[in-house]
């Protein structure tokens, strides 16, 4: 079956399943044909084709039709499923650049909680979510203040959930500085894991994100160590040095390794002599994070582009407010009695002068403002508490690996 379609809504139904709203662009779709949704090779069990207004049942849907899709239990908003369609067009979201921590009023309402957050995470691309295990915390990415308003009622309409939000905070990254390299090898110390895992980041121009290459053969070893390790280097990124994502860069499986599976005493298999998928998960960490220590990095705090139309007398006010918040404004331009004026502010000022923009304009300013360009952060570089369990610290690591297994 060849097919092309994309989600473009993802809604919940009674009995909490997901519903796929697709547009299918070429082939056609049945039920009980098999999708590959993110890592789920899902059945697709009915389909309702949408028909003037609104969605009838139907065995298929075809090529140009819009339809609701059950059964595929990965399915994300963008997910493009089949053959890609070419195209020109290139459409993002800006990253978003606050985050924050969403606290239940009731105890009681965790749970519940974290269900509701992760199901509008899935019905709406800018909401972000980030789960801290060690602190049982949730932290929600923010576009601006605003929003925390939106999710706050969202919760407690739609779900019944109270909710307060603790002090926003900005998202940094980290782009490694040079090029590091780390290897650890079955049956040398200090490694205790069934696996061999060798690896190289280097930085990648601006705006790549993160690219993953093999330097080994892929027949190897198995394919599910390969996935494993892949997997696990883009989740480990997520934290670098300072506790940031690390973004624009490039990662390279240089060694790998495994003792096949094998058993003893008439055993068909003996995870401790045999090699298994979670060796690899928990080793590629360690190796990773020697490489990026090698290699380095900086931080990277959000800078916002802003559009300023206020009365021209008051342009003199404003100017030592915009240095006060680090603002980098450029030449200003009249237009009759209004001035306007552009330029750049980090993105954890933004509030702040949207706030005083009222009293420094008689309630006349206008401003718009819109994610620009990560910039290097001057001085000591912020820092951002863990949510892992910190393969910096190899000790601490191995503690928790090890009592895990």
């Amino acid at each position: 079956m060849t097919c092309s379609l994309t989600t473009f809504k993802v809604e919940r139904g009674p009995a909490g399943e997901k519903i796929g709203h697709v547009r299918l662009f070429s082939g056609t779709v049945r039920t009980r044909d098999r999708l590959q949704s993110g890592r789920d090779n899902g059945k697709v069990t009915a389909i309702s084709v949408f028909d003037r207004g609104s969605a009838v049942q139907r065995a298929s849907v075809s090529a140009g039709q819009i339809a609701k899709l059950w059964g595929l239990a990965d399915i994300q908003i963008g997910d493009t499923i089949g053959v890609s369609q070419p195209t020109s067009e290139h459409h993002y979201f800006a990253p978003p650049t606050l985050e924050t921590v969403v606290v239940p009023c009731h105890l009681a309402d965790k749970g519940a909680l974290h269900v509701a957050l992760a199901q509008l995470a899935e019905q709406d691309p800018l909401i972000n979510l980030r789960q801290d295990d060690l602190r049982q915390e949730i932290y929600v990415a923010l576009y601006g203040e605003v929003q925390k308003e939106v999710i706050q009622a969202t919760l407690a309409n739609d779900f019944e959930i109270d909710v307060t939000f603790r002090e926003t905070t900005t998202i940094c990254i980290e782009r490694p500085v040079g090029t590091g390299a780390a290897v650890e090898m079955i049956g040398k110390a200090p490694n205790p894991f069934l696996a061999t895992v060798g690896l190289r980041i280097e930085p990648a121009p601006v705006n790549t994100g993160v690219e993953y290459r093999l330097e080994v053969e892929l027949g190897s070893m198995p394919f599910s160590f390969f996935r494993a390790v892949e997997d696990t280097v883009r989740e480990t990124l997520h934290q670098g040095l300072y506790g940031w994502q690390v973004i624009d860069c490039t990662v390279t499986m240089t060694h790998s390794g495994y003792c096949a599976r094998q058993g003893r005493r008439g055993q068909a298999f003996d995870a401790s002599i045999s090699s298994t998928a979670g060796d690899f998960r928990d080793l590629t960490p360690l190796v990773l994070t020697s490489a990026l220590k090698q290699a380095g990095t900086r931080v990277y705090e959000p800078m916002h582009r802003f559009h300023l139309e206020v009365p021209a007398d008051t342009f003199g006010s404003i100017l030592p407010v915009l240095a006060g918040l680090r603002a980098v404004p450029r030449a200003p331009a009249m237009r009759g009695s209004s001035c306007l004026l552009e330029g750049e502010i980090p993105a954890a000022r933004v509030h702040e002068l949207q706030q005083q923009l009222p009293a420094l304009t008689r309630g006349e300013g206008v401003m718009e403002c819109a994610f620009d360009q990560y910039q290097p952060v001057g001085g000591t570089f912020p820092a951002r508490s863990r949510s892992d369990h910190n393969p910096l610290n190899r000790k601490q690591y191995l503690l928790h690996a090890m009592r895990r297994v």
